[in-house]
């Protein structure tokens, strides 16, 4: 296939763009333009939008997230690799059904509202979507991050991340994941190649929901690859090691 030299790295929910840093420079290192863009809302320096929230958290849901990224990704010269992290890996799956990508990857990736998740997720996230809370917004404690992120990192390094890329997120991105119908796959629909990437000691959504997409997909004739890496948390693409599953991602894409 031709390749593009365009990328979009798309973060998930409970951080903000600031979490691909390293990732960028390393892909642009290797020859690529490289789009970071902050879904709405969570514009800002992390440790100051937990004590102000942006006034714009609230109003967003999962679909100004992939709309906000479609925008993106009809203005670049050419269809980029589109990235995507735990939500936002469920963001790329929509956007690649939409035909904006040339090719994708969800890493830890959430699953679509027509692909019921384990109990393990309900768990992990069901104080996200705000049910019964009289907040505005979920802001995860320390704790939670440590259960549910951070859960691999020695515990010498979970505070530091925790002030390094902890933001608050809106209730109404987790609801629209699972009472939406803009948030259904259609796993029968040609497409171009996809990746997922699963953490085996990720707690929000384990290796075996991720294998569980992968095989969702029935187009004979569309590529569809799965790499689980054992050992690796939610926090995959910040915790020591992330450089093999950037390389792996990039090394998967310019083989195809």
């Amino acid at each position: 296939m031709t390749q593009s030299k365009s990328i979009i790295l798309i973060h998930g929910n409970f951080v903000n763009d600031l979490s691909w840093i390293k990732w960028k420079d390393r892909y642009e290192k290797r020859g690529y333009t490289v789009y970071t863009p902050v879904n709405p809302g969570h514009e800002g320096i992390p440790s100051e939008l937990r004590k102000q929230v942006h006034p714009d958290l609230t109003k967003t849901g999962f679909i100004d997230v992939v709309n906000n990224i479609a925008r993106l990704a009809d203005n670049l010269p050419e269809k980029p690799l589109i990235i995507g992290h735990s939500m936002a890996g469920m963001a790329t799956m929509k956007l690649l059904e939409m035909n904006k990508a040339i090719a994708a990857v969800s890493i830890d990736g959430a699953p679509p509202k027509n692909v019921f998740p384990p109990f393990t997720t309900l768990k992990a996230v069901l104080p996200a979507f705000g049910f019964f809370s009289s907040k505005k917004y979920f802001m995860g404690s320390r704790d939670w991050y440590d259960r549910c992120f951070f859960n691999t990192l020695h515990e010498r390094d979970r505070e530091q991340a925790f002030d390094s890329f902890a933001v608050p997120e809106s209730f109404k991105v987790s609801r629209e994941l699972v009472l939406n119908s803009f948030s259904n796959i259609d796993f029968n629909k040609p497409h171009q190649p996809i990746l997922f990437i699963g953490g085996g000691s990720d707690t929000i959504f384990p290796a075996s929901l991720t294998t569980t997409l992968a095989q969702k997909y029935r187009d004979k004739n569309s590529r569809v690859d799965l790499k689980i890496f054992d050992n690796k948390s939610h926090f995959i693409c910040g915790e020591p090691g992330w450089e093999l599953v950037a390389d792996y991602i990039l090394d998967w894409y310019e083989k195809l």
